[in-house]
């Protein structure tokens, strides 16, 4: 009866120990969720957000793996695989966390240029503006365009303050957007420009 009795003993112990063993690994989860959340302070989302995207999606691949263990009886959990995505996940985060600062510089060294490329190309468009003739029926569409000038220039502070935040894909946009939008102006006074001169040339 004794022996028997040790026997019960020694399987509770097992059992108590299989449990144990079986337990969340909360603390892979907690790791892996803070690589991610640092990746995230320091703008993961902002300047990569793809791979950013990748890592969350490794981390809940891992979070429900961690769910259907915990679904089963206790005995036969195992989050040996979960404890390996979460690992994963965890190596991404902080990987990514690293990538950030190249991926940062080389968005402001981009925003930066792009708003280069606007001032210069509105103040073309400004100066041709000055060249542009005055003749009948022209002043309208002259005002016209100095309007749109005066408008892409009231933009540059803007595109100014968004590099200042470092928001520098927003700033890339709008930069392409005034350029564009300079260049046009610059091709339509150089075609009344053209049309002028070619009236003055079929007078003579």
């Amino acid at each position: 009866m004794k022996r028997l009795l040790n026997y019960f003993t020694y399987g509770l112990l097992v059992m108590f120990v299989l449990v144990g063993c079986a337990k969340q690994p909360t603390q892979d989860m907690d790791a892996a969720q803070k690589a991610l959340e640092d990746a995230k302070t320091v703008g993961s989302a902002k300047y990569t957000p793809e791979d950013t995207k990748k890592v969350e999606d490794s981390l809940t691949a891992a979070l429900d793996e961690i769910k259907a263990q915990d679904s089963k009886f206790a005995l036969t959990r195992n989050y040996d695989k979960a404890k390996q995505m979460l690992a994963q996940a965890k190596a991404d985060a902080e990987k990514l966390k690293a990538d950030i600062a190249v991926k940062k510089e080389e968005a402001k060294k981009n925003a930066l240029a792009g708003q280069g490329e606007a001032s210069t190309s509105v103040k073309e468009a400004k100066a041709l503006l000055a060249k542009a003739p005055m003749g009948k029926g022209a002043r309208a569409d002259i005002e016209a365009l100095k309007g749109d000038i005066k408008g892409l220039e009231d933009s540059m502070p803007e595109l100014q303050k968004l590099i200042e935040s470092e928001d520098y894909g927003v700033a890339i946009d709008k930069a392409k957007a005034i350029k564009e939008k300079a260049d046009g102006v610059s091709s339509q006074i150089k075609e009344a420009m053209e049309k002028v001169m070619g009236k003055k040339a079929g007078a003579k």
